[in-house]
């Protein structure tokens, strides 16, 4: 019974809190063989075409080897670089066996010329080979993000067989790299001057939608034969951010046409609503619940929501067809209810476990009573 319980648990605790599913109609069709559109702040999915499929995803791998290396590296660090950075193929930024550059310079160079050169010199220098930084790349997006159909084994996305991803998983990768603010601050840089050993000039970011999307706040494209080109995107309009991705688009003015149509229909359909830190909520029989995070949550506009909060503390919203847009458990602050004794006797579970999270989970969906 201990089990069942436990179980039923697990599968409620899903149901919380994996983002939700709500696109509307559906979109002219896309180019790209996968997308998906997030809203970055609630992680709702508002729209997706086979977006759990592995896909090659070319360098947008880069974003990840990126938002690591600011996580992991110390960015004023002075990079000696290997060798073998000076051996990769594709684009580069013509980095020099032994030229000393500072981490943060070779995670701009990455991140707007898009170097392959950097990626390699930044996994070096973070775990001593790109192989062994693949290793903690996967290890990364595993247990600090929580997606779970990639696979890297590269810093840059030079194609292999076994380096795939899906449109998903990407869309979080990105989600949790923005909240970090200098990976916000480098994609969203249009050019800088490089002053290399081996290179002077200024880079261009290669994301065009940076110039001809209004709101476009980054962040990378990639190309190789097998992959097609991919993008991912991300844009903001009226307080509400999104993040498209697209994978193996024909050519790259599909993968822009497909995402500019991704974030028309987000911007021109969806809102964002917040329920904020320290609201409170009283439920028919006088117990008081209160946020104690904010709480986000995307609707249609010009559609109304409601708010219900049960006796166990989980709050829900839904919307004018009685779907789920948000769940949330709340924390008991105040109850009117009479004082009375509860006597258990030892061994029997105390009706007070109906204030434990497990319980509350498992009361919501009507599984105790």
């Amino acid at each position: 019974m201990r089990f069942s319980k436990l179980f039923f648990c697990f599968l409620a605790m899903c149901y919380l809190f994996i983002p939700l599913p709500i696109y509307g109609e559906e979109l002219a069709s896309l180019h790209s063989e996968t997308a998906v559109l997030m809203d970055a702040t609630s992680g709702n999915i508002l729209y997706e075409q086979d977006s759990q499929q592995q896909m090659y995803p070319a360098s947008i791998t880069k974003i990840l080897t990126a938002i690591m290396a600011i996580e992991k590296g110390h960015v004023d660090d002075t990079v000696v670089v290997p060798k073998e950075a000076t051996e990769v193929i594709g684009t580069r930024v013509y980095l020099l066996e032994d030229e000393e550059v500072s981490l943060l310079t070779l995670i701009q160079g990455l991140l707007i010329n898009s170097g392959n050169d950097a990626g390699t010199a930044i996994a070096h220098h973070i775990s001593g080979s790109e192989e062994a930084f693949a290793l903690e790349m996967n290890r990364f997006i595993h247990d600090e993000i929580g997606v779970s159909r990639t696979n890297f084994t590269n810093p840059h996305g030079l194609f292999d067989e076994n380096h795939i991803t899906t449109a998903y998983d990407m869309a979080k990768i990105t989600q949790y790299a923005l909240e970090n603010e200098l990976f916000r601050e480098i994609v969203a840089m249009k050019e800088m001057e490089w002053n290399g050993e081996g290179w002077e000039t200024i880079i261009y970011n290669h994301h065009r939608m940076l110039w001809d999307y209004e709101g476009t706040t980054g962040v990378k494209n990639g190309f190789v034969r097998k992959s097609g080109y991919t993008l991912v995107t991300s844009a903001e309009r009226d307080g509400m951010e999104l993040i498209a991705v697209t994978l193996n688009s024909p050519s790259a003015s599909h993968a822009y046409e497909d995402t500019a149509a991704l974030l028309d229909y987000g911007f021109d359909s969806y809102e964002l609503h917040t329920l904020e830190s320290g609201e409170k909520f009283k439920t028919d029989t006088k117990k008081v619940f209160q946020l104690n995070d904010d709480v986000h949550y995307v609707q249609k506009k010009g559609e109304k929501s409601s708010v219900y909060v049960n006796d166990s503390g989980l709050l829900r919203v839904v919307d004018e067809n009685n779907n789920r847009l948000m769940s949330s458990i709340l924390e008991l602050v105040e109850t009117e209810k009479s004082n009375e004794d509860v006597i258990v006797e030892e061994g029997e579970e105390s009706a007070e476990d109906s204030n434990s999270f497990f319980y509350r989970i498992l009361s919501y969906f009507g599984w105790v009573s």
